[in-house]
């Protein structure tokens, strides 16, 4: 086999359960009509169907002529239609087939796309010049964010299992039919492509298929219920909007639909929702992924007072008002839904609470709401509780700079590692640092990398930190005092949106008992928990993270607006 490889998946019976046959079959017991006649009818290779396929009828101009056809056929056959005879139901439950694909099928290709893989998914469909509501659309940008290739039988001039669709997609790939393997759940498409000379899977059941796949690819085979697929770099669209001059805010952006920002915590970047960025968009949101301040492709100052919680605040409200969104007319984001991790959820529940106008709901994982105590200064809660304090050592600037930009691989190494590893590894304690001098003070010089990420994610992790290392995001932890004075100098107000606190069994430093009593503050609070989970909560547990965050977003949104979602995934 060659090293350059490609995966083609039909569109019916695989990536969407259903076929057409199905439904003409049912169409044909409903109207007591004898077996196969509407098939025949549909099957013609000049007929209204065929042709609309083909690109050379919309679907507008086929519905009447594939009506026409069949009364035609019904008088030389000697069958009797209802008098109310239409197709247009037929197209209707089409389109709602249509929508309802395979989550197994569509994990695949984005893993198979993470892997080097070329995807593409052929579909006998329609040019669809009726279409309401947005559900095509929506299906083929759902398409497109997981396949390399689209191609759909009325844009190439050929139908599934024509020849001709099969050359067309390999040459838009760029790949040899010897590189390639189809997926069809029809025997006749499986000897088409054969004939072509690709490799062939039947799909009859689609877990032992994925197995089959899984030894032609050597990429692991994706259930229903794997990990969600990450998105890599190159799957979003990335913008930038400026603050103002020498701030610039980085992003990634992928989905439609009610806009839900992400704000990652310390020393992460955008890259850290790599799991949700996909999964959220797919439930029908507009995601947007900041790398914060300081962070990555975010340009700032190097000055402490630039991350103060209320300058944090205000530069992502102009972010805010800087962005496009399109609902009556265009215009800046109004407001916004909130996920934040770690520091990005000491900030989200900081701009619930000091500008909630602007926050339509917010979510945190891990970090609990911390309200300011007038009586109690920051730096006396941090020496009131060890494990924080790494928080003290990192407040002297330089000091924790040259401890983590030593060796930016060590540093991540230590870092990132999953709550299963722990007595596996080399333990990184958050308490004590001062006195030992260092957070890393004690451990071995050669760390191996956590199974949370791949080497391309610490390659991409590391690449984000060259340049201009950590000074920016510790001064994230420097600014206690005047975070403390700003939030006791207005009114501690309840935060009356509606919110979500998603906490981790074993988070060693983000303890859950940090999170009680929140209710008192946040009366619409709803919450999630993951036991078996750290801190990197939405790294070490994707899916869990994803089923909580996507059930809590379509509850709360759908009443605010609505939500339109997207095909079934």
């Amino acid at each position: 086999m060659s090293e350059k490889r490609a995966v083609l998946f039909n569109f019916w019976g695989v990536v969407a359960l259903s076929r057409p046959r199905a439904f003409l079959q049912e169409l044909e017991e409903l109207h007591r009509l004898p077996g196969g006649f509407l098939s025949r009818v549909a099957s013609r290779t000049d007929g209204a169907v065929s042709r609309a396929e083909r690109g050379q009828v919309t679907l507008s101009q086929m519905v009447p002529a594939f009506e026409a056809e069949c009364v035609a056929e019904s008088a030389v056959k000697g069958v009797t239609l209802p008098s109310d005879w239409s197709a247009r139901g037929l197209l209707e439950e089409l389109r709602e087939a249509m929508k309802d694909v395979q989550p197994a099928v569509m994990k695949t290709a984005a893993r198979l796309r993470h892997s080097g893989l070329l995807t593409a998914v052929l579909a006998n469909h329609w040019l669809d010049d009726v279409a309401s509501g947005g559900g095509p659309a929506r299906l083929l940008s759902l398409l497109g964010a997981h396949f390399d290739l689209v191609l759909q039988s009325c844009r190439s001039g050929h139908r599934v299992p024509e020849p001709g669709m099969f050359h067309s997609a390999l040459q838009q790939l760029g790949v040899t039919s010897q590189q390639a393997l189809w997926m069809d759940a029809d025997e006749d498409g499986v000897k088409a492509a054969e004939g072509v000379g690709m490799t062939a899977i039947l799909v009859e059941d689609l877990d032992d298929a994925l197995k089959k796949l899984a030894n032609f690819t050597g990429v692991q085979a994706v259930g229903a219920e794997s990990p969600p697929p990450p998105c890599s770099p190159d799957d979003v669209a990335h913008g930038y909007v400026t603050i103002r001059p020498g701030v610039r805010t980085h992003y990634v952006e992928m989905g439609s639909g009610p806009p839900v920002l992400l704000c990652h915590g310390f020393p992460e970047s955008w890259y850290s929702w790599r799991y949700q960025i996909p999964a959220v968009a797919a439930a029908g949101f507009r995601v947007l992924a900041l790398d914060m301040k300081g962070y990555g492709g975010s340009t700032a100052p190097p000055d402490i007072e630039e991350y103060s919680q209320e300058q944090l605040c205000k530069d992502l409200i102009t972010f805010l008002d800087k962005m496009l969104y399109c609902c009556v007319f265009v215009q800046a984001i109004p407001q916004v839904t909130l996920v934040g991790h770690d520091w990005g959820g000491f900030l989200v529940w900081t701009m619930a609470q000091y500008f909630p106008e602007r926050v339509r709901a917010v979510a945190s994982l891990n970090t609990p709401l911390f309200p300011a105590d007038p009586s109690v200064s920051p730096a006396e809660k941090l020496k009131a509780v060890p494990i924080f304090d790494y928080q003290l050592y990192f407040q002297k600037p330089g000091v924790a700079e040259a401890e983590l930009e030593k060796d930016l691989e060590r540093t991540f190494n230590i870092m990132f590692f999953s709550s299963a590893e722990v007595g596996k590894r080399p333990a990184l304690s958050t308490a004590g640092v001062c006195a030992r001098g260092g957070l890393f003070v004690g451990l071995p010089e050669q760390i191996p990398r956590g199974c949370m990420l791949t080497e391309a994610d610490l390659r991409y992790y590391i690449s984000q930190y060259q340049e201009r290392g950590f000074r920016r995001p510790l001064n994230w932890y420097r600014n206690g005092e005047e975070n403390w004075r700003w939030m006791c100098a207005r009114p501690p107000g309840k935060m009356l949106m509606p919110a979500l606190m998603v906490t981790a069994g074993k988070d060693r430093v983000l303890l859950p008992a940090f999170s009680k009593g929140m209710e008192d503050m946040i009366p619409h609070l709803s919450r999630g928990h993951i036991e078996e989970c750290g801190h990197w909560t939405q790294m070490e547990r994707p899916a869990e993270t994803n089923s909580i965050l996507i059930s809590w977003l379509q509850e709360t949104l759908r009443g605010g607006g609505g939500v339109t979602m997207a095909p079934k995934l």
